[in-house]
């Protein structure tokens, strides 16, 4: 019998009905709604006059901000610096292309019906970081290089993300099954190396990676201090990646197991095609929340000398030039984050529903 054949049949919609059921079913929950009723009618008129009707989005200098409402011309004058950073302008078009190819890869991805959308995701996954490494640094084909000392902004934070993303998510998934390994010494390793990297807090591991593991190297031997901040990110987040995977290979039955043996399939091709692909799917959400955390923490580089898109707004708000714009910055802040956060989420939501095959109840 179908899905569909067995599925209660739709209750038409009663908004009246959805309002005492849901608002006014019990004196707490009606009190409740009352008090949010009040602070949402009471608030909704100031914070549409800061956001809207008040505020200021042009104009030339600090002192065009004379409304009662938010100064958006900070935002506006200062966009350029909180995208890029210090990177140069003249060469600022590589950084646009590696935008214009994050968005051809991941738009896609929320339309079902888009042609080619699963080789623009393995664009993505193999392309796109080659195609970035050649543009943003430069030094090859006749590009100039740039330092990565004058990245910064939106662009370092998408780097770090996208490169912790990229990394820590197949170093997770062999970790985890080194520690469900038979076999002691690979056990051992791997749990050592989980048990290590998730008992540090990940802005310990920045400060190491920046300040001591150069006094280890041999002399004359020294890293990019965004690589060695690159490689802490990636270690650290593979080892939450593995628990969120061997949470999903503790998921599947024995009995999965044992039919691949009795197939006759060798290790790799079991897990690869028959216990991987199960366990994944049901860690769909686990594996997106530490995407999403990840992509919050890359914040901390700052205290390295990194400036992301936090660090960079933090370092113009303090601009005597332009006074009290602090919130419109954080502001901004948190909206560039959200826009990157909801989308991994709906996403996962998305990829979650489609991959569903009937397991709940």
């Amino acid at each position: 019998m179908s899905e569909a054949a067995i599925a209660p049949p739709k209750r038409p919609f009663a908004p009246v009905q959805w309002v005492r059921q849901n608002l006014f079913n019990t004196w707490y929950n009606t009190v409740l709604t009352l008090v949010v009723g009040y602070l949402v009618v009471t608030s909704a008129g100031p914070l549409l006059n800061w956001v809207l009707f008040g505020a200021t989005f042009t104009g030339e200098s600090p002192s065009d901000c004379v409304g009662d409402g938010a100064c958006w011309l900070f935002i506006n004058q200062r966009l350029n610096f909180f995208i890029y950073g210090f990177y140069p302008d003249e060469l600022q078009w590589r950084v646009d292309i590696m935008f214009a190819l994050l968005a051809m890869v991941f738009i896609p991805q929320f339309i079902e019906r888009f042609p080619a959308r699963r080789w623009l995701g393995l664009f993505g996954l193999i392309g796109l970081p080659i195609a970035g490494y050649i543009l943003i640094p430069g030094g090859l084909f006749g590009l100039e290089a740039v330092p990565t000392n004058k990245w910064g902004g939106l662009m370092l934070t998408l780097i770090l993300a996208y490169v912790g993303i990229l990394a820590s998510l197949p170093i997770g998934i062999l970790l985890a099954l080194g520690r469900r390994s038979e076999m002691p010494i690979i056990r051992g390793l791997c749990v050592v190396f989980i048990e290590v990297w998730r008992a540090v807090p990940l802005i310990t591991v920045l400060f190491m990676a920046s300040v001591m593991l150069p006094l280890f190297l041999p002399e004359g031997m020294n890293f990019e201090k965004l690589l060695r901040a690159l490689i802490g990110i990636t270690l650290w987040q593979s080892a939450y990646m593995a628990e969120v995977v061997r949470g999903g290979l503790q998921a599947i039955p024995r009995g999965q197991y044992e039919a691949a043996s009795a197939l006759g399939l060798g290790y790799w091709k079991k897990m690869g095609l028959i216990v991987l692909p199960q366990a994944l799917k049901l860690v769909i959400p686990g594996i997106v929340n530490t995407f999403i955390a990840l992509f919050k923490d890359t914040t901390l580089v700052l205290i390295i000398g990194l400036f992301d898109v936090l660090g960079t707004v933090q370092s113009t708000i303090t601009d005597p030039a332009w006074q009290n714009v602090a919130i419109e910055g954080y502001v901004f802040v948190a909206f560039c984050f959200w826009i990157f956060c909801f989308g991994m989420s709906r996403y996962s939501q998305n990829l979650e529903r489609k991959l569903d095959t009937g397991h709940r109840t």
